[in-house]
């Protein structure tokens, strides 16, 4: 059936559905997953894969051995939470654990009861939908700009942003070697490294590489992987080093939230000042509009 004749066979059917479930009908096709297949395009697609091969090389958790901190921290929360990496898990899969037992999202209150609570959920890395909001919807045309991100971990937005963006250079700082060894052989799988590459480096020692940014995303990104003197040192160095006159900055959660238990001295109205969002776009139907809240751009003054 050529185009033409489908439109026409689709109002055709419309135009038999009954009024009083019209609006249900179309409520449907705005929610349904049933299309999914046809819908989703190649980048969303090659996403998809590298999550599934990142999958394959980690724990359910995405946690290695190697960041004791961030195992500590977690656990230090002070209501029972659980890191569950956004870029290799959503929600469908998650059930799907859960229904396997591999997985709960509750917790027991009293050990051998029914009484339960939602576990919280904690992601270091951007699902695939809020980097598809972060290219399409926060960061301008990137063309010949060269974006960093700070703390890349699996390189979710390290790949992002090849696939969604036309950046010339796009480069993980990483300071995990497990998960730079874990980026690189992405990154040679799916040929991206004509653009991107990943540096196995405290961001403290590369001042020179913040200094060529365009761009530096920061994803929840040190508090829990440094103690808060550590945490203090790195904030100062990005800020007495990243003074590029409008280049951007996009962190999660805000600069202002980061910022806030630390006695870093920073005056941020002094060093950026942030851009307006608007959060409110429909990216498909697991949309969800609080997690993307916690994405803010700033401009280097």
């Amino acid at each position: 059936m050529e185009l033409a004749a489908a439109k026409a066979a689709i109002h055709d059917v419309l135009k038999k559905v009954a009024s009083d479930h019209f609006v249900q009908l179309v409520e449907w096709l705005k929610t349904t997953n049933d299309f999914d297949e046809y819908c989703a395009d190649n980048n969303e697609i090659l996403l998809r894969s590298i999550a599934e091969d990142l999958r394959g090389c980690l724990p359910i958790g995405a946690m290695l051995s190697s960041e004791p901190l961030a195992f500590k921290k977690t656990q230090q929360n002070p209501e029972p939470t659980v890191h569950i990496d956004a870029f290799l898990f959503d929600d469908d899969l998650i059930d799907s654990l859960c229904e396997k037992g591999k997985m709960s999202r509750n917790y027991c209150l009293s050990c051998g009861s029914h009484k339960t609570a939602p576990l919280a959920f904690i992601s270091h890395s951007f699902s695939p939908l809020e980097i598809k909001f972060l290219f399409h919807h926060v960061l301008p045309d990137l063309s010949g700009k060269i974006l960093i991100d700070v703390g890349s971990r699996l390189g979710a937005v390290l790949f992002g942003g090849y696939l969604y963006s036309a950046a010339s250079q796009i480069i993980g700082v990483e300071i995990n070697a497990d998960f730079c060894q874990l980026q690189q052989v992405m990154i040679e799988k799916y040929q991206f490294s004509d653009k991107v590459q990943v540096v196995c480096a405290d961001i403290c020692t590369r001042g020179s590489l913040l200094k060529s940014a365009d761009v530096i995303v920061m994803n929840n990104v040190f508090e829990y992987f440094l103690d808060k003197e550590e945490q203090i040192r790195t904030w100062q160095f990005i800020c007495f080093t990243l003074k590029k006159k409008g280049a951007l900055l996009v962190t999660a959660p805000s600069l202002q939230e980061s910022l806030s238990q630390l006695q870093t001295g920073i005056q941020l109205n002094q060093w950026v000042q942030e851009v307006p969002l608007d959060y409110n776009v429909y990216l498909g139907r697991e949309t969800d509009v609080d997690a993307l809240k916690q994405l803010h751009l700033y401009e280097v003054l």
